[in-house]
């Protein structure tokens, strides 16, 4: 198993995990296309997740275990649905990289309309699916971050100037091609800039495709926190209404998938009224946020790109064509709604 040293690793996770019975099975749960994951399974049938860096360089100050660790082991106990922290290892010898583990939940990854119809496919459970993502997000950007001993995982203030400079770096980084459409928006976006009226715990990956969902409507873990940071909460709401699509919506030409154009899902108005109402927070000015989201997230997926073209990913056989397709698409979407609020 690439990215496992399954004796080495077997020996830590045995004396941390209450309840392992060695020998241990590692299976890598695919579908992520950043840090990787590993379902952990042992001979009595009880199973963890762990979590590393890809294999090989990555781009500094990203893929750190230590800080995923330390928020999940924050919002445990909060309103925030999380999967349960076990072990953090930081001592390379053990696997070549650091890595955590957490208690493996059940649930379904709605990351395509298919996997809705398959895992929800009452429509009803999907209403109160939708109220239930509104309900975390609220709690999450509602949650006070010293209070659960985050109030230092990162600068509150000026998230739109430290965020327009980290993904034009890596844009820079990472990039395989000229993109006209990152440059113009990228210019826009800084032109257009809104002060910050909102601050606390952003997610950054906030979407029902980084959740594990049950079929009677409820968000059992939210997953990958990868990208989770102090600042301007107003960017996961934008980030998810570019995810939350209406029923039957197509995306921008599949840059991204929609799982909720299935159908049953609260609209965009009634996700962002709901919100509203539980924060007691203005959601106006919400199109510049869903543009600089699409923006960013082109930079991420050209990113994702570069390091398959690497090698670095573990996984054969990833589409190449279908990365630079959807970050031109991505591109382009980011660009067309910045334009728009000229």
């Amino acid at each position: 198993m690439r990215g496992i040293d399954e004796d080495k690793v077997t020996a830590y996770l045995a004396g941390r995990c209450e309840g392992m019975v060695p020998p241990l099975t590692f299976e890598q749960i695919v579908g992520g296309h950043s840090n990787l994951t590993y379902k952990v399974t042992d001979s009595a049938g009880a199973s963890w997740v762990l979590r590393r860096p890809p294999l090989g360089a990555v781009l500094a100050t990203a893929h750190d275990m230590g800080r995923e660790h330390r928020i999940i082991s924050a919002l445990a106990n909060t309103g925030v649905p999380v999967p349960p922290a076990v072990a953090l290892c930081q001592d390379e010898s053990v696997n070549g990289a650091p890595f955590y583990v957490m208690k493996f939940v059940e649930g379904h990854v709605l990351d395509t309309p298919y996997a809705v119809h398959h895992g929800v496919p009452d429509r009803a459970a999907r209403t109160r699916l939708g109220a239930h993502v509104i309900e975390s997000l609220a709690a999450l950007h509602m949650l006070d971050p010293g209070s659960v001993g985050l109030g230092d995982l990162g600068r509150k203030e000026a998230y739109l100037d430290r965020q327009l400079s980290r993904w034009r770096g890596q844009w820079e980084k990472s990039k395989t091609r000229e993109l006209p459409a990152m440059e113009e928006t990228y210019e826009l976006l800084v032109k257009a800039r809104p002060e910050q009226k909102y601050t606390g715990i952003v997610h950054g990956d906030y979407r029902l495709g980084n959740m594990l969902c049950t079929a009677e409507g409820r968000v059992a873990a939210v997953l990958d926190w990868e990208l989770c940071t102090l600042g301007d909460t107003m960017a996961d709401l934008g980030y998810i209404m570019n995810n939350w699509a209406e029923e039957n919506e197509a995306g921008p030409s599949q840059a991204v998938s929609m799982p909720t154009a299935a159908g049953g899902f609260p609209t965009r108005a009634e996700f962002l009224a709901d919100y509203s109402a539980r924060t007691g927070r203005s959601v106006e000015g919400i199109e510049y946020y869903r543009a600089f989201q699409w923006w960013r997230l082109a930079a991420i997926v050209e990113g994702v790109l570069a390091r398959y073209l690497k090698g670095v990913m573990g996984e054969a056989g990833a589409d190449m064509s279908a990365f630079r397709q959807q970050v031109d698409q991505m591109a382009d979407e980011a660009l067309m709604m910045i334009r728009g609020m000229a």
